[in-house]
């Protein structure tokens, strides 16, 4: 055998032997399937701000029977082409957390235990993000509905035990004061008698804020009147180092109906009228000057920009990003 030859032949008697040797016996099957996706958290930053977007879970709404100012096959059409069941659908309930250096603010507090099973996850998303309620300084509320301000008290007890509770005075004071009950329609008459029990214990520790104007809540963190969902539904509009993200609260409900048709409403709105006038201007603006948009209601992560198409607008997700968080403001 020639000495080119002989590395070719101890290659093909390794392979013999190795073929030989009998593959391990499977030792049993594979562990259960999980059967559960749960997203937890999402980061980015802004300018010099770690915003952390934490998921509540999800909430299935029949959205044929609840979206309103639009015929019944207009809607079930815009929903179907997202492939989206208008007797079913599935929405996301999201919170936004922002990290200034100083404050340690959480833009509304999920649902506690109003909507199990699947809902009802932001105190886990916000431990498995790094962070523990004890550790927010600041809850600011977009309005006091059960999926924005459930999660504040659970079993009676603060859930944030260190955070002071923004919240518009003009919103807090209508859905604590029971005169106004009888004065709205029915569906809404459940909010009232949760709205106590959500901030009850903060208000027992004088650990609630009620705003009257739009301005600088803490630095860097703005509030701004957008009533018609509720009388005192506010957007927050978080700025650092001149980048822009405005977290729109209920400003919408139905991405794939309302983007294209933003007159569409939602059985949810106080005043529907105003909520689509208010939709409108505000998607309106975000289209013109670019700036990141969060929302409760957008599939999680819920946080993108706008664009302007044809007589309405199309929603654009802000792509994930791992430069985006070890370069600051990039």
């Amino acid at each position: 055998m020639t000495r080119h030859l002989r590395p070719l032949a101890l290659m093909l008697a390794a392979s013999a032997l190795l073929a030989a040797i009998p593959a391990p016996a499977q030792t049993g099957a594979p562990p259960p399937q999980q059967a559960r996706t749960t997203p937890g958290y999402f980061r980015t930053m802004l300018g010099q701000f770690e915003v952390t977007v934490l998921s509540d879970g999800t909430v299935t709404i029949p959205l044929r029977s609840i979206l309103t100012h639009a015929h019944e096959k207009t809607i079930d059409g815009l929903l179907r082409r997202a492939w989206i069941d208008p007797a079913r659908s599935e929405t996301s309930v999201n919170a936004f957390l922002i990290h200034t250096g100083g404050r340690l603010a959480l833009i509304d507090a999920g649902a506690g235990k109003l909507f199990g099973p699947d809902a009802g996850r932001l105190v886990h998303s916000l431990r498995a993000s790094g962070y523990r309620p004890e550790d927010v300084t600041d809850v600011m509320l977009t309005h006091i509905h059960g999926d924005h301000s459930g999660g504040l008290t659970v079993d009676g007890k603060a859930v944030f035990p260190n955070a002071l509770v923004h919240v518009r005075r003009e919103e807090a004071e209508f859905w604590l004061d029971a005169v106004n009950k009888p004065k709205t329609a029915a569906r809404h008459a459940h909010a009232f008698d949760q709205a106590g029990r959500d901030l009850a214990p903060y208000l027992a520790a004088g650990r609630v804020r009620m705003f009257d104007a739009d301005g600088e809540l803490v630095p860097g963190i703005r509030a701004l009147a957008a009533p018609g969902h509720t009388p005192g539904h506010t957007l927050y509009e978080i700025e650092s180092e001149g980048r822009k993200l405005v977290l729109w609260g209920d400003l919408i409900h139905a991405k794939d109906a309302q983007f294209p048709s933003p007159g569409i409403a939602i059985l949810y709105d106080v005043n529907e009228q105003a909520a689509a006038g208010r939709r409108r201007a505000v998607m309106a603006e975000a289209a013109a000057r670019g700036h990141l948009v969060g929302a409760a209601h957008i599939s999680f992560p819920g946080i993108g920009r706008v664009r302007a198409e044809g007589k309405g607008y199309q929603w654009v997700p802000l792509n994930y990003s791992e430069q985006g968080l070890s370069r600051p403001g990039g």
